[in-house]
């Protein structure tokens, strides 16, 4: 039996390094792929129905991304994320993300804030649909959208890089138990306020944001609020 599941398999028309690493992400969100576990290129390959190769080459992409690490003559391992790693990473968001949020609130005008509403509200629809794919690219549109304003493109892939690392976990486990709407939600609120010109506000917001979301993924570690969320309650 394959680890992933049918909706897994790429068409022959996709096979395309990009489209590969999409559904290997979308299979570790989903928890196909499991955190310290080691699986091989043909055995991949074969479950989503292409050549060993393109899974190799997304395997490269995904573990630059930190998100699986080689196996010499094995494969990849799924990589684990410590408590003590997504504590570092959520400070050194907050680090960045934070006064640059109060920064932003301070120059953009009211057009560019506005565009990333239509952003703001895919997570909302994509966290009450229980699409995480949809929720994770929107989210990450807005969020990096927000940073680029700054006009600092290195701020930027730092950030992006830090949200990489950390994304995938949890979520799964959150969309059961419903608590992911209400991260989602945080996004039109930080908007308003940037909108508003609330500098204090938005910055508070951002702090908040991040905290709940780390908060959320320490829930979703603990062995019984799992299996708690796992059958829909939280």
């Amino acid at each position: 039996m394959g680890h992933l599941s049918s909706r897994s398999v790429i068409p022959v028309q996709e096979h395309l390094r990009d489209q590969v690493a999409n559904a290997l992400r979308a299979a570790l969100i989903a928890g196909e792929l499991r955190p310290g576990a080691v699986y091989s290129a043909p055995t991949l390959a074969a479950d989503l129905g292409v050549s060993a190769t393109p899974v190799r080459e997304a395997m490269l992409d995904l573990a630059r991304e930190g998100l699986v690490e080689a196996v010499r003559n094995k494969g990849f391992r799924i990589t684990e994320v410590t408590e003590r790693e997504l504590d570092e990473y959520t400070e050194i968001r907050e680090l960045i993300e934070v006064p640059t949020i109060g920064r932003v609130t301070a120059v953009a005008v009211a057009e560019q804030l506005e565009a990333l509403r239509p952003l703001a509200e895919e997570i909302v629809q994509g966290a009450r649909r229980h699409d995480l794919i949809a929720y994770l690219e929107a989210d990450r549109r807005f969020h990096l959208g927000l940073l680029g304003l700054a006009g600092n493109a290195h701020l930027v892939h730092v950030v992006g890089d830090l949200r990489k690392r950390s994304r995938l976990y949890g979520l799964t486990a959150l969309d059961a138990g419903g608590r992911l709407v209400e991260s989602a939600e945080e996004h039109l609120e930080l908007l308003d306020l940037m909108l508003s010109g609330d500098i204090e506000g938005a910055q508070a917001c951002m702090r908040r944001h991040l905290g709940n979301v780390r908060s959320l993924w320490a829930d979703s570690s603990d062995p019984a609020t799992s299996a708690a969320l796992d059958r829909g309650a939280g």
